[in-house]
This record gives structure tokens, C-alpha cells and sequence, in this order.
């Protein structure tokens, strides 16, 4: 499965900008005690972690630990270490930069969290309230389809009303994708191949399908997504069955 390009960059971004701290930090090195410069290269550490994830900010606070060994302790240009005072601001550097770079990551997951909740709270509630007062099924469907475009990452989604034609890859009521019947690995596989069947089901009566191409490289979203996704299929079809279009059971 394809890594994020932003993982990509942060990682990056935890080896090099520790580097180029340590050599903006180089005229300072006979003036400023090193203690002072290491916690320096701690706020890069944990600028890197707080934009990036948990790996960039260990590999950010590894490559600070060794960039300040090699240039901002005696003998420079070299990763050996003479003063017992330089050998313990290294450890603190790399002690405090490995905790507060796991602390960062792990507030920027929480708001990460909380800001993707908020979202799909709203999602939902909007779709319910359109369900409830739209005259239009079409219109409903209409709006499902672009929010599962955005839930998702989808490069294309439709709908077809009709009887269930093919096996094509499903996404299920628990939030799992089934092939043939079997359990896909969506986090070590990524989107299986071609479209993807939801099912707009209520009431245990299935009113339609949605086809689902996922936008080609794109990640899995999570599995609160997934099941977002699930719900918002059945707004659109409670009011597919309210018109006594089709209804199936499943």
C-alpha cells in the first residue's frame, strides 16, 4: 500500500531539518552553552513531530542527537564525545526530543481525531435533515454520492436501482470489504481493484447499490469513515422505499 506523500515529507523532513539547525547553530557553538543549543534542536524535533507522525519525530530526534554530537561538540567533525557535560546534554537531547516528539504526534492525532468527528457529525446530520424535508429522492441520492466522493477519496461514484448484477468487491454493514466472499486486507492491500458495491439497505430492504472507484494511489480511510459511509447509503435509501420504488430483500 502506497505511503502518504505527507509521511513521505516528514520523514524527510525529521532527518534534514535537524541538520540544517545544527548548521545555522555552528557560530553560536563557542558562545552559547551547549545544554541551551541542544533544547534548540529539541524545538526542531518537535516542530518536525507536530507536523509530521511518531517515526518522523524518533528520526528527528535521532539525527538532532547526532548532528549536535558531530557539530557542536568537541572534537568537531567527529561523532566522539570528550566532556562528561557533552555526553549528558546528548542523552537529555536525545531522551527529551524522543518524549516530547511522541507527545506532539500524539496531540496532533487527537486533533486530528476530533476535527474528522466533527466532520462526519455534520455530514450526517445534514444528509438527515435532507432526507427528512427533500421532496426529490434523486436529490438525496445526488448529495450521498458527493459526500461519499469526499468520506472516501473517490475519483467516481454512482448509483443503480435495479436487481443485484455481478460480485464486485463490498463494502459490509461492519466495515470490512468482502471478494468473493472473502475478507479483504484493505490495510496491508489497499482498495481492492475496480469498483466497489455499497448497498443502500433499509430496514433489512435493499433499494440499490452504490459503485465506488477509489481515487487511484488513495489510502483506505479509516474504518469510522467506512462506516460513515454506511450510513450515509442508508439516508439515501429510506426515501427510496417511502416512494415504493424498489425494494429487494436482501
Amino acid at each position: 500500500m502506497p505511503v502518504p506523500l505527507r509521511d513521505t515529507a516528514a520523514v524527510a523532513a525529521g532527518v534534514l531539518a535537524p541538520l540544517a539547525a545544527a548548521l545555522v547553530l555552528l557560530p553560536l557553538r563557542d558562545s552559547v552553552t551547549h545544554t541551551n543549543l541542544a533544547l534548540l534542536l529539541v524545538v526542531v524535533v518537535v516542530a518536525v513531530a507536530a507536523l509530521g507522525s511518531r517515526l518522523a519525530g524518533a528520526i528527528g530526534a535521532l539525527s538532532a542527537a547526532a548532528w549536535f554530537d558531530f557539530f557542536l561538540t568537541e572534537p568537531y567533525q567527529s561523532f566522539h564525545i570528550e566532556d562528561r557535560a557533552d555526553i549528558d546534554a546528548s542523552i537529555l537531547l536525545l531522551t527529551v526530543g524522543l518524549a516530547v516528539s511522541q507527545l506532539a504526534a500524539r496531540a496532533r492525532t487527537l486533533k486530528r481525531v476530533a476535527v474528522t468527528d466533527a466532520t462526519h457529525l455534520e455530514r450526517l446530520h445534514g444528509t438527515t435533515r435532507l432526507a427528512r424535508f427533500s421532496t426529490s429522492s434523486d436529490e438525496i441520492v445526488r448529495s450521498v454520492r458527493a459526500e461519499l466522493i469526499d468520506v472516501l477519496d473517490l475519483s467516481a461514484c454512482r448509483f443503480e436501482q435495479g436487481s443485484l448484477l455481478g460480485r464486485p468487491p463490498r463494502l459490509d454493514p461492519d466495515g470490512s470489504v468482502k471478494v468473493a466472499g472473502w475478507i479483504w486486507d484493505l490495510d496491508r492491500q489497499g482498495w481492492p481493484d475496480g469498483e466497489i458495491e455499497l448497498r443502500a439497505v433499509v430496514r433489512g430492504r435493499y433499494q440499490g447499490r452504490f459503485m465506488m472507484t477509489p481515487a487511484p494511489g488513495s489510502v483506505p480511510p479509516p474504518l469510522e469513515s467506512r462506516l460513515v459511509a454506511l450510513d450515509l447509503a442508508a439516508q439515501a435509501a429510506s426515501p427510496l422505499d417511502e416512494d415504493g420504488r424498489i425494494a429487494t430483500r436482501v
